[in-house]
């Protein structure tokens, strides 16, 4: 289910970080959603090759219980592919543009004696949903946001000023400890990392030498499909060949083609989009973080909004 909504306001929170809120321009209240959760922006842009359409995934940073609009923070990336960028430098108040119901790939364990809560850079925005429902609910915390220096640290303008929020720039000598972080917490806490893939793998490792369950340790990251050769791929239903360019994730590639297959988070995380490879010679280069190991050697099965193949013949069952 899509919704267009009105964008009622855009903030700069740091020199390379915006604030974008969005409103029905009727004045509707929108469905809720679990602190934790993203939506899927569409955006549309004309170009001498024709019109392209980008679909990004990005954590709500805004009030749960609050059905008046929804916020996101976008960081710029000048040499990325062009979501962000047309985020900021295209997008303004007053526009419409559509976006997605939330969906929620990272939801608190409500079950848990206490949440702590581990953010690096951008990878703080799923956490600023989750605490304003972990203080509605007043249920126990702590959150640790690192960041190289506070230019970096976008989310110091939208953090509470609380006891538990701990702060750590490492320009400032104040870098996390994760080992005082994790050690002697309460049994039954559970731990939720966001950020870049070092400190994802850092906490999961630190988690594991302290004995930690792994039920316990939780994780996301959001990460853009990486470009590579371009590659064509055939659907086996119908026998349509579909050219994938280099700058073009195969979901791409297959949604401009009309090509219908099921995405939430966009970046290998979820599992919606898994699909069979009905023949594959060559090589899927497997780039999500659902496959097993086995299942990306067995090389019949593919993540399409992530991964992408270099060899003579990639066939699809769509």
């Amino acid at each position: 289910m899509k919704l267009a909504l009105k964008v009622t306001e855009i903030e700069q929170l740091s020199p390379l970080v915006k604030r974008f809120r969005f409103e029905d321009p009727a004045g509707m209240a929108l469905p809720v959603f679990s602190g934790g959760a993203h939506l899927t922006v569409e955006m549309s842009e004309r170009t001498e090759a024709g019109e392209i359409i980008r679909r990004n995934s990005y954590s709500l940073i805004s009030d749960p219980y609050d059905g008046g609009g929804y916020e996101i923070a976008v960081r710029r990336e000048d040499k990325g592919r062009g979501g962000s960028l047309y985020m900021h430098t295209k997008v303004a108040e007053g526009d419409e543009i559509t976006v997605s119901v939330p969906s929620n790939l990272f939801q608190l364990d409500l079950r848990a004696r206490k949440h702590v809560l581990i953010g690096g850079g951008i990878g703080i925005t799923p956490f600023l949903s989750q605490l304003k429902q972990l203080d509605m609910e007043q249920r126990p915390y702590e959150l640790h946001y690192a960041a190289r220096s506070r230019d970096e640290a976008a989310g110091l303008k939208l953090l509470p000023q609380a006891a538990h929020v701990h702060v750590h720039i490492s320009e400032e000598g104040s870098r996390m400890d994760l080992g005082a972080v994790l050690d002697g917490q309460p049994l039954g806490t559970h731990v939720y990392t966001c950020g870049p893939g070092g400190l994802i793998a850092a906490v999961a490792d630190q988690a594991a030498r302290l004995g930690w369950p792994k039920a316990s340790v939780h994780s996301e990251a959001f990460t853009a499909p990486p470009p590579g050769e371009p590659f064509d791929v055939v659907i086996a239903s119908t026998g349509q060949s579909i050219h994938v360019k280099a700058d073009q994730s195969l979901l791409e590639a297959l949604e401009a083609a009309r090509v219908e297959v099921e995405y939430s988070c966009r970046g290998g995380a979820c599992g919606r989009c898994h699909t069979k490879v009905t023949a594959c010679d060559g090589r899927i280069l497997h780039n999500d973080h659902w496959l097993s190991d086995d299942e990306r050697a067995a090389q019949q099965d593919i993540m399409p909004c992530m991964s992408r193949f270099k060899g003579a013949r990639l066939e699809l069952d769509l």
